[in-house]
């Protein structure tokens, strides 16, 4: 590896074949970049990342990547087990700059463990030839203020913002997801490349998918427009502006569903009932299911609490394009989503204060069935001219090469 120019370095705590979302981002770039002939090993850690009872080999190949996995303890992903397992792998990362043998001219840090980006101050001061890239899924302490863990003025949250401001500053790169969490970044002083690269879609059609109509039956029924919301629901996710869209929406045949799963699902669940809406919950789609679950509906919802914008990107924005679906986002239009959303003309942008004018939208849009088809076109055309998987991957591999 040492003196070799396309030798890069994955710091990520997943890796597949676990199948969290994120990880399976790391492993296919990890692959794109393989193929665009980098040398790529990653160092994850030897758990799953759902099923901690799932243990990996500590050595192997993914996609003619060299996998590495370290092992550590299994501290629980919350509360103090989740800070202790990301000192131990930061402190992990580290070690590896000691060994010559094992750095890389280029090293990509992702965002899990918390606090990945201080690997950074490790490395720049054992292996400074090393060039650091960042991609950045999520902000810290910034989302753990915005969860209510954190008092933005307390000790601590200044302790962490004084340890990751160097940290960002000996970077080469950093890759955001979207100009709502660059702007969050810039108040991080910092000479390094600013790139947005997104996390494309899991699933690739080859065209807009065609409606799949017992996935949609079993769901929906009969209703003259479907929208479904499928993903997490947790602390960055919100539901009042879209039940209120759905409670205006039920005279005229428009029906929602919900395939969620995270902390507030309960919560979720309770608003619905306390409404007495008639929105059915389904249980997740298994991987077989994926693409006849993406197709069913005619718009895909996406929400992100206000004061989450900028801190993350909800992926599921790029996996409803890519199946040639517009998006109903309910959040603040400062959010990327918000913005591509405008830009491109994909969706709708529900706030507080439009929800009357997003309901006349959709009711005007679900009598148009020619609208509706040229939308699904126009959705998968914007998702592969600008987020597909190859497009993300050769932006990857042009800055990688340019450093």
């Amino acid at each position: 590896m040492p003196g070799d120019p396309t030798a890069a370095a994955v710091f990520y705590h997943y890796f597949p074949p676990d199948d969290v979302v994120s990880a399976v981002h790391f492993g296919d770039l990890s692959a794109g970049l393989v193929q665009r002939g980098w040398h790529v090993t990653a160092y994850p850690c030897i758990w799953g990342c759902r099923d901690e009872s799932n243990r990996y080999p500590r050595s192997g190949e993914y996609r003619g990547v060299k996998v590495r996995r370290f092992w550590r303890p299994r501290f629980r992903q919350s509360g103090t087990g989740r800070m202790l397992n990301a000192i131990w792998m930061v402190a992990r990362w580290g070690c590896l700059a000691l060994r010559k043998s094992s750095r890389p001219n280029v090293l990509i840090i992702g965002t899990d463990p918390v606090l990945s980006i201080v690997t950074a101050r490790i490395w720049n001061s054992l292996s400074p030839r090393t060039k650091i890239v960042h991609w950045c899924f999520d902000l810290y302490p910034e989302a753990a203020i915005a969860e209510g863990l954190l008092d933005p003025g307390g000790l601590f949250a200044r302790a962490l913002s004084g340890l990751v401001r160097p940290a960002y500053a000996l970077c080469a790169a950093i890759a955001d997801m979207g100009p709502c969490m660059r702007q969050l970044l810039e108040r991080y002083p910092s000479g390094a490349c600013r790139i947005t690269l997104v996390p494309w879609a899991l699933d690739e059609p080859q065209g807009p998918l065609a409606t799949h109509p017992d996935e949609r039956q079993s769901i929906f029924g009969s209703p003259h427009l479907a929208l479904l919301y499928s993903g997490s629901f947790g602390r960055a996710h919100s539901s009042d502006e879209i039940l209120d869209l759905a409670a205006r929406l039920r005279p005229h045949d428009i029906r929602f569903a919900f395939s969620v799963r995270g902390n507030r699902v309960s919560e979720l669940r309770a608003a619905v009932d306390q409404r007495k809406l008639d929105i059915p919950f389904v249980s997740f789609a298994s991987v077989e299911r994926l693409t006849a679950r993406l197709a069913c509906p005619d718009v895909h919802v996406v929400s992100l609490r206000e004061e989450w914008t900028g801190m993350v990107v909800p992926s599921k924005f790029f996996g409803a394009l890519s199946a040639g679906r517009p998006v109903l986002f309910a959040g603040s239009s400062a959010s990327s989503i918000a913005q591509w959303i405008e830009k491109f003309g994909v969706g709708w942008v529900l706030t507080r204060e439009n929800l009357d004018e997003v309901a006349k939208l959709l009711v005007d849009y679900a009598d148009q069935p020619a609208a509706q088809e040229a939308m699904r076109r126009h959705c998968f055309d914007t998702y592969r001219t600008h987020f597909s998987r190859e497009v993300q991957i050769d932006q990857w591999d042009r800055l990688l090469r340019s450093l």
